[in-house]
């Protein structure tokens, strides 16, 4: 029933299916009330349009004036019963004329229970009211737009209500009278109680003309699964209150089972009569307006359903709702607690509980260390400052920055750049972090090698994560810069800072971090890094605050080896090192001669119960040590997991197209192997997750793998203090030794440096003395550091004058440690001699510049530039290397090389192109093979030949090379060994196959991965040097699908598997074979079936597989609805039509 309340008018709200009436009290008199919107429709509950077409349960409640002579104001609470489809005779039905007149003709009330039959007949399996104290009010199923529907059962019984006799319109009920009256002059729907019941005969009732019971449901899981999520908390907490309530409702049943009590047990009975008292006048009898009174409910009832109707309703798991609703409940709670002042960290510092829970599930972490507690509790990062924290390896820093990046992506609804050193630690994060951003509503992009877009996509809702190398991390906030998007960044994070000190990458993350200092106030950065020294200098760059520990999960304890003996590292010692003890291993004399460092002797205490892993100095000696060792090794090392090694050895020569390493085969059985930069990327991935599982108990290994993936080990044993040619350093050192003492595993780790007695006293200086300190290397790395930087500064507008460039200079880096890296020359004139540089070059335009005399630079005189403004403008060649990221040493000739290629492109092959996208730099380091040379020229089709002839590399010359005679004739031998490469990259183009191209040019397969992997980014960045150079439009179309193929090197129907995360070319081929063909299979499978349809993966890797795919999926779709949106939104610009 709806009634009507002193006061206030009570609003209906109808919609279609098992939805929900809206009770509310609405603004009345002028008293304000709160604007709120409903959970459902979103639209403002005072709106038409909430009222008369939302399907939610949203309340609003407001100030009524009271009625009473005192003036006093009260606010009332309406206590709602749930209804089912048979109370729509009370809500339309008048009083029978025997309630009213006890003599009328029988004939009437059996004509009523015909109606009421009727109705029944149309509402079979609802079970009788149950009356709950509630704030809501639930009505059934009233969805049909039939003969037999809700619609024409109200006009139904409107019909016979208005042939009632003179007799029943003269004992209508007073209350129904008033409240239509004051409906009509308030201009809103009311409908109100009827004060008598309709009685039914029992016997009328059971009778079902179509020869059906009647079926009542029990109120459970059925009914509730129907409702919309926002009603079924409200079903779920009253559960146990409706059994007493379902109780009472029975016994009345019992006695009258057919009647409806819809009296609102909250008011006093008088209540409800008490509108009967106010008016006497409203008892005479209905005029024409009544009609139209109820024409016009009915009218708007009509309209209200036909749109509710139209409206599409998604059907959704009703848990997944709940979850979703919660979720997205305490991001709003997060959002306001972390936009106050307040202490309260919220369920879990600030985020959703849920993230806590996917911690546990996805990681395995329940609870924080210590400091970690301590570092995320700041006030610098409650404030939002910049912050480095500095940790041993392994101690957990990343965590701390994960959940940093999620307060930004959920909390504050910023997007988040997180740079890595490597693209496979990127990949790997990636992979890692799906599952939050699928869980959580955020993306997850990827840029790094010839992957991510510039600018990148504007999403409309969700907020994107984009993890990058130190490059393409460079790129991203040059295109975010030049869009004006650059405020849309919430945080940074650098992992590895130290490495702002390593040659030209470090420049290039230091003019990255310096631009968003300079061109955005609102982007918090935060750097981490296991081995930083100099911080004073660095938190004056960044202008952060510092943390710091020396926390470490597993205790490590460091060891030096001597001949047979072993020294513990002790500084409180005289020589820094104690006596622990002597080696008792067996040698032979082979074995003596073989190992003299005692190798095996050190494994073998550990292997194959834990895990090991030996730092040798080069490639070659990883592979050497890994033959010695096993070559002494016993027979039952074999035994140890073999039926799980013999699988990997399989998966092995699947990936490789049936080829396997020799070395490999031999070591792989005993759980041994290397892991250096000539293993190919699928290979490198089957041993480190083999190892990772305990099927591979030890790794030989070179100083790269400390900075790459996370791989702990129980003894950690360095071959030498030394890394190639050059002497350990100390951050090298710590990193390599950090890798002993895996969390949770291991109760302790071990590090043991091996030693001659040449190296000693260099070896206690190197574990005694501190870090290394950082230095910039902007002005260092002359072309790829401070010119590029001074032509993006102008490219962007950051920078444009001699005075703002150099404003710019004194906040770097290199701006902060000037007074002891600049001896010869001041900061004024390195930044005047690189702009007059960058001019000479064409790079750059000055433009005409006055003095403050009023001269042009032309007639002043050219002595001290502090009298002049310059003012530069970037040219087109400028912004093309700009755009294109080229070395600024190669810009010049790559416009030659092109401008030359259009006099003569071949066509016929691919090798013109892949000559054009060869890297500069990659050449210069070749050195070729010129027998291999000649016969691979030899082998060349006459439109081949003729790109060599176009190039100006003759056979001749080739010949005469692999002879060894003499050459007088000059040949630019950059050229020649670039045409080298080209034919490396062109026939693994032509085979697909790494091992056979590289038996072919006699060259490491790691080798050849690395150089396609350089070729297609060189590729892509010549692409958008192309795209800012009109004369060159021919080369567009054609780089954009040789990029693609230097990317993927794989059949065509490969392509979009392996666009997912973690997807190389060996399990690409296996998803395909098993039926996996597109992205969205893959996002739809079950990691279950994919560890039972694919051999040897693993189950994490499936669920990363299927969750990476997800998140690409979802970014494929967001973009196409944005370029829909895009096409279909009115342009900014459109010209408006003023009427004259």
């Amino acid at each position: 029933m709806i009634g009507r309340q002193e006061g206030a008018l009570l609003r209906p709200c109808y919609a279609s299916g098992p939805r929900a009436i809206h009770l509310s009290l609405s603004k009345v008199d002028g008293e304000a009330s709160d604007i709120s919107r409903c959970c459902c429709c979103c639209s403002v509950l005072n709106s038409p349009l909430h009222w008369f077409g939302c399907w939610g349960t949203e309340r609003r409640s407001a100030r009524a004036p009271a009625m009473d002579e005192g003036g006093s104001r009260i606010r009332r609470r309406v206590s709602v019963r749930k209804r089912n489809r048979p109370s729509l005779e009370i809500l339309f039905a008048a009083p029978t004329v025997a309630e009213l007149n006890p003599g009328v003709e029988e004939e009437e009330e059996e004509e009523e229970e015909m109606v009421a039959g009727s109705l029944r007949r149309k509402t079979v399996g609802v079970q009788p009211v149950e009356n709950h104290d509630s704030e809501e009010d639930m009505f059934g199923d009233y969805d049909s737009f039939a003969e037999n529907s809700f619609l024409a059962q109200v006009d139904d019984l409107e019909q016979k209500y208005m042939q009632l006799s003179e007799n029943r319109k003269h004992s209508a009920d007073l209350a129904t009278t008033d409240l239509c009256s004051e409906s009509i002059k308030h201009n809103k729907l009311s409908i109100t109680t009827v004060g008598s019941f309709i009685e039914l005969k029992t016997h009328e009732h059971t009778k079902n003309q179509n020869g059906h019971k009647d079926v009542s449901v029990e109120p459970g899981a059925d009914l509730l699964y129907e409702l919309p999520s926002s009603q079924v908390l409200y079903f779920e907490n009253l559960q146990n209150s409706s059994n007493d309530l379902c109780d009472q409702s029975t016994k009345e049943k019992d006695w009258n089972p057919f009647s409806h009590k819809t009296v609102n047990e909250e008011l006093p009975h008088n209540s409800i009569e008490q509108p009967q008292q106010i008016d006497e006048s409203s008892s005479k009898v209905r005029t024409s307006s009544d009609m139209n009174r109820r024409k016009s409910l009915k009218d708007l009832l009509k309209s209200t359903m036909t749109g509710n109707a139209k409206a599409q309703t998604p059907i959704f798991s009703r848990t997944k709702q709940l979850k979703e609703n919660l979720l997205s409940e305490e991001i709003n709670i997060a959002k306001k607690t972390i936009e106050s002042s307040s202490d309260d960290l919220g369920p879990f510092y600030s985020l959703p509980s849920k993230v806590r829970d996917l911690y546990v599930q996805f990681k395995g972490i329940e609870k924080l260390y210590e400091w970690q507690h301590t570092c995320l509790t700041l006030n610098s990062v409650q404030e939002r400052k910049n912050l480095i924290y500095s940790l041993p390896t392994s101690g957990g820093k990343t965590l701390v920055a994960e959940i940093l990046m999620l307060q930004e992506l959920l909390c504050r609804q910023k997007d988040v750049l997180m740079i890595l050193p490597y693209v496979a630690i990127v990949q790997e994060k990636i992979s890692a972090l799906s599952n939050f951003g699928i869980e959580l509503g955020f993306f997850v992009e990827e840029y790094a090698g010839s992957k991510g877009k510039f600018p990148p996509i504007k999403r409309r809702e969700k907020k994107s994560l984009y993890i990058a190398t130190i490059e393409k991390g460079h790129g991203l906030i040059n295109s975010l810069i030049e869009t004006g998007r650059i405020n849309s960044l919430g945080l940074v994070v650098v992992d590895e800072l130290h490495m702002i000190a390593e040659g030209s990458r470090g420049a290039v993350l230091e003019m990255t971090l310096a631009k968003i200092i300079y061109t955005s106030k609102t982007t918090q950065i935060i750097g981490m890094s296991a081995t930083l020294n100099n911080v004073e200098d660095l938190q004056e760059f960044l202008q952060a605050d510092y943390f710091t520990s020396q926390f470490r999960p597993v205790e490590l304890k460091e060891y030096l080896k001597i001949n047979d003996a072993i020294y513990k590292v002790d500084s409180e010692a005289e020589t820094g090192m104690t006596f622990s003890r002597l080696l008792n291993y067996k040698y032979s004399d082979t074995l003596k001669k073989m190992d003299p460092d005692h190798l095996v002797a050190l494994v073998t205490e550990v292997i194959p119960n834990y895990s090991c892993l030996v730092f040798c100095p080069t490639k070659k000696n990883c592979e050497n040590v890994a033959e010695m060792i096993c070559r002494f090794l016993s027979k039952e090392y074999l035994k140890h997991r073999e039926k799980e090694k013999q699988e990997m050895i399989k998966n092995l020569k699947d990936i490789s197209s049936g080829n396997l390493c020799p070395v490999l085969k031999r070591t792989i059985p005993l759980g041994v192997a290397y892991h250096h930069s000539g293993l190919t990327s699928d290979e490198r991935k089957l041993l480190e997750e083999a190892y990772s599982t305990g099927v591979l108990c030890l790794l030989t290994c070179t100083s790269t793998l400390a900075a790459g993936v996370n791989l702990p080990a129980r003894r950690v044993i360095l071959r030498a203090p030394y890394v190639a040619k050059e002497f350990l350093k100390r951050n090298q050192y710590k990193q390599m030794i950090g890798r002993a003492g895996r969390a949770g595993i291991d109760s302790v780790g071990e590090s043991i440096l091996i030693l001659q007695e040449n190296d000693k006293q260099q070896v206690l200086e190197l574990i005694s003395r501190p870090l290394e300190n950082c230095y910039s290397h902007l002005v260092q790395e002359f072309t790829k550091g401070i010119q590029t930087l001074f032509l993006s500064l102008i490219g962007l507008k950051i920078a444009t004058n001699l005075g703002d460039i150099y404003h710019f200079m004194s906040g770097t880096f290199f701006g902060v440690q000037q007074k002891f890296l600049l001896k010869e020359k001041s900061l004024w004139e390195i930044t005047v001699e690189s702009l007059r540089y960058l001019t000479e070059k064409g790079l750059l335009q000055k433009n005409t510049i006055f003095t403050e005399k009023g001269l042009t630079q032309k007639d002043a005189t050219y002595k001290s530039e502090e009298w002049f403004q310059f003012s530069f403008h970037i040219t087109k060649l400028g912004r093309a290397s700009f755009k294109g990221t080229i070395d600024l040493a190669y810009c010049d000739i790559l416009y030659r090389d092109l401008k030359k290629g259009l006099e003569g492109l071949v066509l016929e092959s691919l090798l013109h192109l892949i000559y054009l996208t060869t890297p500069y730099d990659m050449a210069s380091q070749c050195d070729p093979d010129w027998m291999i040379y000649f016969r691979q020229f030899n082998q060349l089709s006459p439109a081949e030949q003729n790109v060599a002839a176009l190039i100006g590399v003759s056979e001749n010359y080739i010949g005469k090379k692999a002879s060894g005679q003499a050459i007088k004739k000059k040949v630019d031998k950059d050229i020649v060994n670039r045409l080298y490469l080209s034919f490396v990259l062109y026939t693994l183009l032509k085979e697909t196959s790494i091992w056979s191209v590289s038996e072919k040019f006699n060259l490491p397969r790691g080798y050849i991965q690395s150089l396609l992997t350089a070729a297609a980014t060189f590729s892509s960045c010549v692409l958008h040097f192309c795209e800012e150079l009109e004369e060159f439009w021919v080369y567009r179309a054609l780089l954009v699908e040789l990029t693609k193929k230097l990317t993927y090197c794989v059949r065509a129907e490969l392509v979009p598997l392996m666009e997912v995360t973690g997807v190389l070319e060996g399990r690409a081929k296996q998803l395909y074979n098993a039926g996996y063909k597109s992205l969205a299979h893959l996002a739809n499978a079950d990691p279950e079936v994919l560890i039972r349809t694919i051999d040897h993966l693993s189950r994490r890797q499936a669920k990363q597989i299927v969750s990476s795919a997800k998140m690409l999926l979802h970014e494929k779709a967001e973009a196409l609805q944005e370029e829909a949106e895009e096409l279909l939104r009115l342009p900014s610009d459109f010209p408006s039509i003023e009427k004259a």
